[in-house]
């Protein structure tokens, strides 16, 4: 999730080669550099000097951006995105990912991605260097070989009408009423909020009726959580959606059944280990086409926010290019 970072200036396009009047330049050779300080609890505040110096050394034009929240982030991709900027490069965690694939998504502006969050899921399911310094040097290379990969991305559209990207896994139950519950909570700070949120929601456990549409037959399956996966992984490594492709066009989803908390706490190590597709009580669709409907349940996608269900999701194919070889993963 992208906080803005205290004390940052305003947010604005400044290039490391300002022309003669001081105005912000972003050519066709320019890589914009969208940076998030708070993201991994700081691990970006502390990657993103390194990260720019090497990016610099290397000869590439850079343009180091770092906005006030999610809705600056955004604006500073569209704009990388309308002056045809020769990519866009996010040092940040899957939450500033999926901020930036608003403005990316169908553009044809490539992505790269050095992760600094605390799950870094997409470049895990992707197979991409997890490490800052080698993931910037994999983009360096990517950038001068002229290298990139294609990949599908979700598009989740709300009952109103307003439709998201997402490029990892969208979760609705109990995995994204943990995650709301933590958004809301401002007592106790740091992980320990995170497991107090997982204790209420468990007390909280209910089985929901989740009728799911998959390119147009209706299914009603009883369970606690289901996740729409683009890629496989979610919840910092989990693999939900083990045989999730981001390149065959289709959306992976899974549905944990009616358990209870202890056959729950069960399941999650085997979730972990990409294991619960032979439970009895876990049942998998896929399709290119998903209407996911459950009373009461809102839904979290690359970690964030989405909105209540009903949901529409749609694989959107080779919808994003990134900074990486076509080999990669």
């Amino acid at each position: 999730m992208w906080r803005p970072p205290g004390g940052t200036v305003p947010c604005m396009l400044s290039s490391d080669t300002p022309d003669g009047q001081g105005k912000p330049v972003t050519t066709s050779d320019t890589l914009v550099v969208l940076t998030n300080p708070r993201a991994g609890k700081g691990r970006g505040a502390r990657a993103t000097g390194e990260v720019l110096e090497l990016l610099r050394t290397s000869g590439l034009t850079i343009q180091p951006v770092t906005p006030n929240g999610a809705e600056e982030a955004e604006q500073a991709c569209a704009e990388a995105v309308a002056s045809g900027a020769r990519g866009v490069v996010v040092l940040g965690g899957d939450g500033t990912i999926h901020v930036a694939l608003q403005a990316l998504a169908g553009s044809g502006v490539p992505l790269g991605i050095v992760p600094v969050g605390t799950g870094n899921d997409l470049v895990g399911s992707l197979g991409l260097p997890t490490e800052p310094q080698a993931a910037a040097a994999a983009i360096v290379t990517a950038v001068r070989a002229g290298h990139t990969r294609v990949i599908d991305l979700a598009r989740v559209t709300t009952e109103a009408g307003v439709s998201r990207w997402y490029a990892t896994t969208l979760a609705a139950g109990f995995d994204s009423a943990v995650a709301d519950r933590v958004n809301r909570m401002r007592w106790p700070r740091g992980p320990l909020r995170y497991h107090v949120a997982v204790l209420v929601e468990l007390a909280r456990l209910r089985v929901r009726e989740f009728q799911i549409t998959v390119d147009g037959t209706t299914h009603t399956v009883p369970g606690i959580f289901a996740a729409v996966g683009n890629t496989g992984w979610y919840g910092s490594g989990a693999p939900v959606c083990p045989q999730a492709d981001p390149a065959d066009g289709l959306l992976d989803v899974t549905v944990a059944g009616p358990v209870g908390r202890l056959t729950l706490i069960r399941l999650k190590p085997l979730l972990y280990r990409g294991e619960h597709l032979g439970h009895p009580l876990v049942r998998t669709f896929r399709g290119a086409t998903i209407r996911l409907e459950a009373d009461g349940v809102i839904g979290y996608a690359d970690g964030e926010r989405i909105a209540p269900l009903p949901l529409e999701l749609t694989a959107v194919p080779g919808a994003l290019r990134l900074l990486a070889s076509p080999q990669a993963g």
